[in-house]
């Protein structure tokens, strides 16, 4: 029953997020780093602030210390981007984070990382799930936590500061010292709150935070940063004046923002501004590389300065490959992850928001400013987002019409070519596109629309819902 989709392992609390699902996971990695001849060289885990988190990674740990494998515990809840660091700085071979990162309260789930902190890819995550098919009964082996500890297999550890010196030294503090800014942040009840005050109270940036308690049900609310989950936020932003509203996910490695004038900046946005500004301001040279998902805003900002940009499937374990094929300066994905060359192979929602205030520091513009610039040098495109649940028997049905049959609506555009590297993807030649595409984290079926217009782009969305009878949540 465990597999993993694009964002690791998850599954509903007490359906199949259980101890006994969570140990066979561990002695199936435990079974791979023995016959991979890694065991010796051990593992370190984190967890997040959801629901038997903590409990969940103590569950793994006994069964490491069974197999006499060093287990290495970051002992506070912490953001899932120190767990890459640590596996990337100390040369891990693997390590694991216990987290659901946006997905509902109910959900939980294990993301496994390896050598170099990346994301484990598809190859991996098959290969850990043939590893627990092969386990038999009674041959997932534990023992009590305190005799692990006991015996120097289990070893708890705290190493956040070392995570932040790290950022710390790679973004222009003196410039954000100098700029005075009044930064709000949201950590959605999760876990980035100690480590972005860390970062932004050393930079002497006025800060105030909400929604900072821990809190397992996220304030009733799904905890992931977009236009429909920061209204409050906004308002704060606007009423007290603030330069910029942070928020993140519950495990910190995505990041929403608000603006200067209080508009929501979506993913895309954020990507297309720190590509900009690393180019532009910071004289970096280099591609980028995003999803099939994400705005093609990307590739105008490029081809203005003579760059590429290069497109993978949906999951950030190919946007941090491409990169390292490429030699790609940031890479990112529409749902709000992205991580810049130079630091760690995935994605940190903290690192962007201390990239982002530089930006408005050294720039000495706002966002909605620099947004502006943006637009008048490479123009504008608008993108339309929609999001449809289905029943198995619809998703069948879904995936006969998109990847089977690969039937397609009467489209008024006229078409370049059609991509199946990752769901149904349309490339219009009037430099507009519409995906329709299988969530890997949630049983949904997403059309993305970017046209030059917004009308275009909500047309095409609509035609794609009737032609395969599709119904939105009200």
């Amino acid at each position: 029953m465990i597999k993993f989709g694009t964002g690791g392992w998850r599954a509903v609390i007490g359906d199949e997020f259980t101890r006994e699902n969570i140990q066979l996971l561990a002695q199936g990695m435990v079974n791979k780093m023995k016959n991979e001849g890694v065991a010796e060289q051990g593992i370190v885990m984190g967890y997040d602030r959801r629901f038997l988190s903590k409990e969940a990674m103590q569950w793994a740990a006994v069964v490491f210390a069974a197999a006499q494998i060093k287990v290495y515990l970051i002992n506070k809840s912490s953001p899932t981007p120190l767990i890459m660091f640590y596996v990337m700085r100390h040369e891990f071979p693997y390590g694991m984070m216990i987290t659901a990162s946006h997905n509902p309260a109910i959900y939980n789930g294990i993301k496994v990382f390896t050598a170099g902190g990346r994301d484990a890819d598809e190859t991996q995550t098959k290969d850990i799930e043939a590893y627990i098919e092969d386990i038999g009964p009674g041959q997932v082996k534990t023992v009590e936590y305190e005799a692990g500890k006991e015996e120097g297999y289990i070893e708890e550890i705290y190493p956040l500061n070392e995570y932040l010196d790290n950022i710390i030294s790679s973004v222009n503090m003196q410039a954000i010292r100098e700029a005075g800014l009044k930064v709000a942040l949201d950590p959605m009840y999760g876990v980035s709150e100690t480590s972005l005050k860390t970062i932004l109270m050393t930079a002497r940036c006025e800060m105030a935070t909400i929604h900072d308690r821990h809190d397992t049900l996220f304030g009733g609310k799904l905890p992931a940063p977009s236009a429909a989950t920061l209204h409050s936020l906004q308002n704060y932003v606007v009423e007290k004046k603030f330069d910029i509203g942070i928020a993140t996910d519950g495990d910190a490695d995505r990041i929403g923002v608000i603006d200067d004038k209080g508009n929501f900046l979506h993913p895309n946005d954020i990507l297309v501004l720190l590509y900009y500004y690393l180019v532009k301001f910071k004289g970096w040279k280099g591609p980028v590389v995003r999803n099939i998902a994400t705005t093609h805003m990307l590739d105008k900002v490029a081809e203005k300065f003579g760059e590429s940009c290069y497109e993978v499937p949906v999951g950030f374990k190919h946007i941090s490959a491409k990169m390292k094929e490429t030699g790609a300066i940031i890479g990112g994905e529409s749902s709000g992850g992205l991580t810049v060359q130079g630091h760690i192979n995935g994605k940190d929602g903290i690192y962007a928001a201390a990239l982002l205030i530089e930006m408005i520091a050294v720039t000495g513009k706002k966002l909605s400013c620099i947004m502006e610039d943006i637009q008048k040098e490479c123009g504008a495109i608008h993108m339309e987002e929609r999001d449809y649940k289905f029943t198995q028997q619809e998703k069948e049905n879904l995936h006969r019409i998109l990847i089977q049959e690969k039937r397609l609506p009467e489209i008024p555009y006229e078409i370049a070519h059609i991509s199946y590297l990752d769901g149904s993807k349309v490339y219009l030649k009037c430099g507009g596109w519409v995906i329709a595409r299988f969530s890997g984290t949630e049983p949904l079926l997403r059309i993305f629309c970017e046209m030059p217009e917004q009308a275009d782009a909500e047309k095409l969305c609509g035609i794609y819902e009737e032609f395969l009878g599709l119904e939105r949540e009200p």
